[in-house]
């Protein structure tokens, strides 16, 4: 009897726990991964000191403590420039800060020297006057200093500057408001000269610039997805769920891009939806896909795509988490035109439980690894977070733990949850 009432009590108890409570050691788990994947140790998960490889077998371990039934890693190769070396920058022997204060173009080579500057009058422009004055001898091999915008909205005209074949000048400062991005989606190749980003406050009036920045090309670097299954009652068909766990990387030997939010916020999310299938056997086969190279534009996923494990045909629904780091309480999603099938049981869900104010369907876009599933017919959707208090971080040197938030792991995690249970 006294047994009996000790089994009682305790799920007497264990109803008075609100759902959050029971879910409170995944919150912690999730927290874990990501502050582990964000720290020093990887060096931003990017390829010029092999921080994507290290995370990658950081995951590997993660994805077998969690209990699932297999894990496989997918080697594949990138060409990507890095910057692991020099990274100095002055203007008028005024030191700047890199990553806060200038960064460069993926696709840049290196640079070495001290050289003029030329303003662009975006005032009263004229082309034909500012190629006049750059073919003038004092300007050979000067830095072009414009705004990004207003050269981007006159790219045919600043071909020629950023180019290889055109102006004389040496390379080009298009000057951005702060807080300062950095890329890796066009670097598989170095195209024309050296592109340095600048933040808005760079000086209006200086007369030169001194740079030492060292560039190193990755020819054939290796990388791998890692893929964990947890194995379910039927094998007919399966759920997929995907997150990149890359970034950045460096920007030279002291500066590094921690991707708090994006994406170690992912791929944390995926490692716990792992342990909890393992833990709570599924109808359907899961795949959990740890994707490298998405910021190398999406060269693990397309990769896959063309390597799948299981015929792309046999996924009910892929699930992409990226950058959910963050604190909006409407929730943007991106859905492939399959994956609309199952977007009104979504909504549903989420009107029922209000894990959200709303869900965001924006227009489906090759921003991150769901779009190569969807180009082939694979219902899809991507989930991330826009606009809350982290995504202003988003590829600045400030996506650290320190600015990673919480908010939105549990009640997307229990959307995908609720979803898999009724679709």
């Amino acid at each position: 009897m006294k047994k009996l009432f000790l089994i009682a009590l305790a799920l007497v108890i264990a109803a008075m726990i609100p759902e959050t409570s029971l879910h409170a050691q995944d919150l912690a788990h999730y927290k874990q991964v990501v502050k582990e994947l964000s720290s020093a140790k990887y060096q931003g998960r990017g390829y010029a000191y092999g921080g994507a490889n290290k995370a990658g077998k950081h995951i590997q371990k993660e994805y077998k403590k969690a209990g699932v039934d297999e894990v496989v890693c997918q080697p594949f190769t990138i060409d990507i420039n890095t910057f692991p070396g020099k990274m100095e920058m002055s203007v008028d022997g005024r030191k700047l800060t890199p990553g806060v204060e200038f960064s460069m173009r993926e696709y840049s080579p290196g640079v070495h020297g001290t050289y003029k500057l030329y303003y662009v009058d975006t005032a009263n422009y004229n082309a034909e006057k500012m190629f006049a004055d750059l073919a003038k001898p004092e300007y050979k091999d000067c830095f072009v200093v414009c705004d990004f915008m207003f050269s981007y909205k006159h790219y045919k005209d600043f071909q020629k500057i950023w180019g290889k074949e055109g102006c004389t000048n040496a390379g080009m400062i298009q000057t951005w408001e702060p807080l300062l991005k950095f890329y890796k989606a066009y670097g598989e190749k170095i195209m024309g000269k050296p592109v340095i980003w600048a933040t808005s406050d760079f000086p209006k009036d200086a007369k030169s610039i001194t740079v030492n920045i060292e560039n190193k090309f990755l020819k054939d670097y290796e990388l791998f997805n890692v893929i964990a299954k947890v194995e379910g009652k039927r094998h007919d068909s399966c759920y997929v769920f995907t997150a990149h766990y890359d970034h950045l990387g460096n920007l030279g030997k002291k500066v590094f891009y921690a991707g708090a939010n994006d994406n170690a916020s992912g791929t944390a999310a995926i490692v716990t939806l792992a342990k909890y299938y393992a833990q709570n056997r599924p109808e359907y086969d899961m795949y959990f896909i740890a994707f490298s190279g998405e910021d190398a534009n999406l060269r693990g996923s397309e990769w896959y795509v063309q390597h799948p494990f299981v015929p792309l045909s046999q996924i009910k629904y892929l699930f992409n988490i990226d950058m959910i780091g963050d604190n909006n309480p409407v929730q943007y999603c991106e859905v492939s035109d399959e994956g609309m099938r199952g977007y009104a049981l979504l909504e549903k869900i989420n009107n029922e439980k209000s894990y959200f104010k709303g869900l965001n369907r924006g227009e489906l876009a090759g921003n991150s690894d769901h779009y190569p599933f969807a180009l082939q017919h694979v219902p899809t959707i991507l989930f991330e977070q826009e606009d809350g208090d982290a995504f202003k971080y988003y590829h600045t040197t400030f996506d650290d733990y320190q600015h990673f938030l919480v908010d939105t792991y549990e009640p997307l995690f229990k959307l995908i949850r609720d979803f898999v249970e009724r679709y």
